[in-house]
């Protein structure tokens, strides 16, 4: 048997042990290992070849950026950051047409540029803006759609967890990732607030459930009170990103500072003791080990799919297809998309990336052009039924037995949309995703 035969065999069986139920991680790295053997004829080799993956496949400096970033946000979390973000841009749009809907998108922007992790910006604001948007008489299906759409903020824009796992899997510079990110989060952003503003403006029966009070609407904050509560994550967004973009901070050193910014912040504030101090280190080493036991399974994948010469075989059944790059582009981003209906955006990066990168290279594609739509697909899938984590986070977050996880769904189709029309603009305009990088 040819050895792209193996890879492809392989392939199929991976993704049958996950739908099994077997962890991502674990069929990874036996399908690898497996594969290293029956191309090599070699059991030995294998086994050793496992051994080195798993020693130098997270030896390198980059790889601390996970535990820092992790531990950064978790600490941003119990710091009621994103309640005091929430009720700023709930005080600047009050007079705007959907005004709370906007807040929720823009304090989701910015509490991305601080955590990095869409289910946290999901379960923070599920807490704080769903509950204001219900009281204002928004129906429960735009609230906490709201919510779960602008929750994928958090990996675009960065710094972003899914941006690390791409950086390392296509191995492209992680800062660069960063520094792509800002402009199609800004406009994914604005998309979001455009089409809440012209739903309250033109289709107010679609988002309203009865008029809004205007004695909760019309209440104003002190200028004094504002800048107080816009301080800190300002702060934050300044030190992290302001060093990162300037070149005075690496990733890893930003991630650093920034959680020892975090950390600081939590104090000051008196949120942060003993137990719950614990419970955050507890919480960022659990999260951090997952991730580094998948990319370190990863790493093997890759390594074993381009042993067994599959990522070439691809490339060339798309040229002799004719498909053409952006015919490519398509089919990879609709399996992307068929993908985030049954997985994790993790465990998709993991399997899709060490594929598709290299022919995306092969075919022209700046990868981190191409790593930029790949996230924007993943996360996609993170608002898509039957999986959609985020819109899981909402509904568990609100434990409320009346709305219906159907609902969330429905709340969140339109964020799905604007995201499409993003993918597409920035598919065709790449210089939106590299301006920024030099």
């Amino acid at each position: 048997m040819e050895d792209t035969t193996i890879g492809f065999l392989l392939i199929g069986a991976m993704v049958t042990l996950i739908v099994l139920g077997l962890p991502i991680g674990l069929s990874l790295i036996s399908t690898a290992a497996v594969g290293v053997w029956l191309i090599r004829d070699n059991p030995d080799l294998a086994f050793r070849f496992t051994a080195m993956a798993t020693y130098s496949g997270i030896q390198d400096y980059i790889f601390a950026t996970i535990p820092l970033f992790v531990l950064m946000g978790l600490l941003v979390s119990i710091s009621d950051i994103g309640k005091d973000t929430f009720e700023v841009a709930q005080a600047l749009l009050r007079r705007i047409r959907g005004g709370l809907g906007m807040a929720t998108v823009g304090a989701n922007a910015v509490f991305a540029a601080v955590t990095g992790v869409s289910i946290a910006s999901a379960a923070v604001f599920t807490k704080v803006a769903v509950p204001e948007m219900v009281r204002h008489g928004y129906s429960m299906r735009f609230a906490a759609g709201t919510v779960a759409g602008s929750s994928i903020l958090g990996m675009l824009i960065p710094p972003s967890l899914l941006m690390i796992v791409y950086g390392v899997l296509a191995e492209v510079s992680i800062g660069k990732m960063f520094v792509a990110g800002v402009i199609p989060g800004l406009i994914i952003a604005f998309g979001f607030a455009l089409m809440i503003w012209v739903s309250a403006a033109f289709f107010p029966s679609r988002i309203m459930v009865r008029a809004v009070q205007p004695e909760l609407s019309q209440r104003p904050m002190p200028a004094g009170e504002m800048a107080v509560k816009s301080l800190p994550i300002l702060a934050l967004v300044v030190l992290i990103l302001g060093g990162l973009y300037s070149g005075f901070f690496t990733p890893t050193e930003a991630g650093a500072v920034g959680a020892a910014g975090a950390l600081v912040l939590a104090l000051l504030r008196r949120r942060l003791d003993g137990p719950k101090f614990w419970r955050v280190l507890r919480e960022t080493g659990l999260v951090s080990a997952a991730i580094l036991f998948l990319l370190i399974a990863a790493g093997l994948y890759s390594r074993m799919l381009s042993m067994a010469g599959v990522p070439q075989a691809i490339g060339d059944m798309v040229e002799h297809l004719g498909l053409g790059p952006y015919g490519f582009l398509l089919v990879f981003v609709i399996v992307v998309l068929l993908m985030g209906m049954i997985l994790d955006s993790t465990s998709i990066l993991l399997i899709m990336v060490p594929i598709g990168a290299p022919i995306a290279a092969g075919m022209g594609f700046d990868l981190i052009h191409f790593g930029i739509i790949t996230i924007i697909a993943v996360e996609m899938g993170l608002l898509t039924p039957p999986f959609g984590i985020s819109v899981f986070t909402v509904k568990a977050t609100l434990n409320d037995p009346k709305v219906g996880i159907e609902t969330i769904f429905a709340g969140a189709l339109p964020y799905v949309a604007v995201m499409g029309a993003a993918l597409l603009l920035i598919a065709f305009v790449p210089w939106l995703a590299t301006a920024l990088v030099t």
